[in-house]
């Protein structure tokens, strides 16, 4: 086999070279992520410029390129936190963020790529001590866990606003009391709710009560105004009709005339 021609080799190593210079250089960047350009000879971290999106880039084989995640994210985190009277609460809560992406330059170079351990993190355990320190057991176990979930909130966006961080949402999954304090608390419960239910029925019972009174008033007020609206005439002219109704009833009858003791007619014999 013939010799290559020594003019050929030195070819076949730039070839080699730019080969590995552009896989070198070649950067891709997936969906959701995005680049910080370090220049390692002209000024480092780039900052001034918009991060590296999505897709396929090719950079100079002496700089770098630091790949983050720009969509939603969510950290879990356990506390242990004291409330307002100095008993021990376990809080469990998850936080919503993601990097600032117009920033991304600046996070990088001022809080890297652990900044979640390094800001937010402790931000959220700060907030939290804070938040739940103002309120009793009672408060936290029964209705105060919005409240508390978005004053966490609140104090934490306040700080990593400042830190190149959007924070979404913070999330209050559980509160867990000493057992001891969770079962006087249940029981305190328990009997507000049997006083609250004791004093319904009584509410009932009176209102009950009222209606029965303002019938039976209704009833004795009608009858006396009856009362006094009768006379002798019209008890007479109201046994009359009905004398007349009955003698016309196909029921075989005996009717004696002005034999009753007002003078009204006896009916004897009615089947």
């Amino acid at each position: 086999m013939n010799k290559l021609p020594k003019i050929a080799i030195p070819g076949v190593i730039i070839l080699i070279v730019l080969v590995v210079l552009i896989i070198k250089s070649a950067v891709t960047i997936d969906s959701g992520q995005a680049g910080v350009l370090y220049k390692t000879f002209s000024g480092g971290v780039v900052t001034d410029e918009p991060p590296l999106g999505e897709g396929f880039h090719i950079v100079a084989p002496w700089n770098k390129v630091f790949i983050y995640e720009v969509r939603q994210q969510e950290v879990f985190e356990k506390m242990q936190v004291l409330s307002s009277n100095g008993l021990e609460i376990k809080l469990d809560a998850s936080a919503w963020f993601e990097p600032k992406r117009e920033f991304l330059g600046k996070l990088h170079q001022e809080k890297g790529s652990e900044y979640i351990q390094r800001v937010l993190l402790p931000t959220i355990r700060s907030a939290a001590r804070s938040v739940v320190g103002r309120y009793t057991p009672e408060q936290l176990y029964s209705s105060k866990r919005d409240a508390i979930q978005a004053e966490i909130y609140e104090e934490t966006k306040k700080i990593v606003d400042g830190q190149y961080i959007q924070l979404n949402e913070i999330l209050v999954r559980d509160v867990t009391l000493p057992g001891t304090i969770k079962e006087a608390i249940e029981r305190k419960l328990k009997q507000e709710q049997e006083s609250l239910e004791y004093q319904f029925r009584l509410v009932t019972a009176k209102k009950e009560a009222e209606k029965v009174t303002i019938e039976a008033q209704g009833k004795a007020d009608a009858n006396r105004i009856l009362s006094a609206s009768l006379t002798d005439k019209i008890l007479q002219d109201k046994g009359i009709d009905a004398t007349l109704e009955l003698a016309q009833s196909s029921n075989s009858k005996v009717v004696i005339i002005g034999s009753g003791d007002s003078g009204l007619p006896l009916i004897l014999g009615n089947n």
